[in-house]
């Protein structure tokens, strides 16, 4: 709920409570707080500035309005701990170990996985997924290595060999198709 100042937001906590008890609810205690939406506009020193809801990290981020002049806006992006689990999911796939599939193979396994991620934490404040998608990036060099021993320690040359996948073939990838190329 968005208020007008701290006296109206715990009036608004406060009759959110009572309306829950009627139905024999109630707010839980660690996960209710009162957050100060802290922008350009919103320049007060308090303790809490950010929240986590659903994936998505609410807080103070630099923004750039119409004109190309960059301000600081309260804004979501992909939590910290949203893009830990999403690595470890990652890590599960075991990409480098899978020299017995073709490219494409791995693109079929993947895309659609990936294709969700970025469909999903990608509508706000995308550049906080680019990391991860370079991490994607960085094991199916790894996997190359493995499948093609004349790339082994070449990193230039395994770094190239992706790449003009990548030009070829820009759609192959979900993540080659928004941008995140090798």
């Amino acid at each position: 709920m968005h208020c007008d100042g701290l006296l109206q937001a715990q009036w608004v906590l406060e009759r959110i409570a009572v309306r829950l008890a009627e139905f024999g609810l109630e707010i839980h205690p660690d996960k209710t707080r009162i957050v100060y939406c802290k922008d350009a506009d919103r320049r007060d020193d308090h303790d809490d500035t950010s929240f986590t809801f659903l994936g998505y990290t609410f807080r103070p981020r630099l923004a750039k309005n119409r004109r190309g002049k960059h301000f600081v806006n309260f804004l979501p992006a992909v939590s910290r701990d949203a893009v830990f689990r999403m690595q470890r999911k990652i890590y599960s796939w075991r990409i480098p170990r899978r020299s017995d599939k073709s490219l494409t193979d791995l693109a079929r396994m993947f895309n659609p996985i990936v294709r969700g991620w970025i469909n999903y934490y990608g509508f706000f404040y995308k550049s906080m997924l680019y990391p991860l998608l370079k991490f994607i990036n960085r094991k199916l060099i790894a996997w190359a290595t493995r499948k093609y021993k004349r790339l082994k320690r070449r990193e230039q040359r395994e770094r190239e060999w992706l790449r003009d996948i990548a030009r070829r073939e820009p759609g192959l990838f979900a993540h080659w198709q928004f941008g995140i190329r090798p």
